[in-house]
């Protein structure tokens, strides 16, 4: 049973004036061979894109990717046709699969904040598909609220992968549990406010993972974090 925690300070960094990122594993210019992937968990960015900034159409492929809005407003545009923006709490699914051309922009008159995720696959190949959903944010209070899991996973977004994405509000003073059996592992990103997971201290865009230990998170102050469960590496 192994904890880690990740301050946001070791993240990896890169700043191009209308965006600025930071790295949770190996990507584009920063590589560091202690941090390529946890799991199926290849890639978590965590996004500051200015208003009217944004990323022209490039391609993916088998890669299943989740943005996740912290704050503004996200376009998204693909080669299959699709364009839709979403805002905070909520979340766009891309299946990259065969392969897919995509653009993400900001569009709004803010900075807007979003976190994406790659998870790899469990199969490669298969047909590219595009969905979003939103919810209530109060589904998200004092609770784990179930964003996205394999098909037949009880979640509104299901993906070709072992993993499930949660997200969750807390007020100050309360606390979640999330058992994680042995075959099991898990990442947490704090987005807002400081809590305490198994007694270790985080703080905004900290990040920490657990191995086959089960958590207790709890609140310092009023909080904001999502976490992806998934099969042991």
């Amino acid at each position: 049973m192994v904890l880690k925690r990740y301050p946001a300070e070791e993240h990896g960094k890169a700043d191009h004036g209308w965006l600025k990122s930071l790295f949770h594993f190996s990507f584009a210019d920063y590589h560091n061979p202690e941090r390529m992937q946890f799991g199926a968990l290849r890639v978590v960015n965590d996004d500051l894109v200015t208003a009217g900034g944004g990323f022209d159409m490039h391609p993916h492929r088998n890669m299943e990717i989740i943005s996740y809005v912290v704050d503004g407003e996200l376009t998204h545009g693909d080669s299959l046709g699709n364009r839709n923006t979403i805002g905070r709490g909520e979340i766009q699914y891309m299946s990259a699969g065969s392969g897919v051309l995509h653009s993400e922009y900001n569009n709004g008159k803010e900075t807007l904040r979003f976190v994406q995720i790659w998870i790899m696959p469990q199969q490669n190949g298969l047909s590219p598909r595009y969905g979003e959903q939103r919810f209530l944010w109060a589904e998200r209070e004092n609770r784990l609220l179930h964003l996205a899991a394999p098909q037949g996973g009880g979640a509104p977004v299901e993906i070709g992968a072992d993993a499930n994405l949660y997200a969750a509000t807390l007020q100050a003073g309360k606390g979640i549990e999330l058992p994680i059996g042995k075959a099991r592992q898990a990442y947490l990103l704090l987005l807002e406010g400081k809590i305490e997971v198994n007694g270790i201290a985080l703080k905004a865009r900290d990040a920490l993972e657990s191995t086959a230990e089960d958590v207790t998170i709890r609140s310092n102050e009023d909080a904001h974090f999502l976490l992806i469960e998934m099969a042991k590496a």
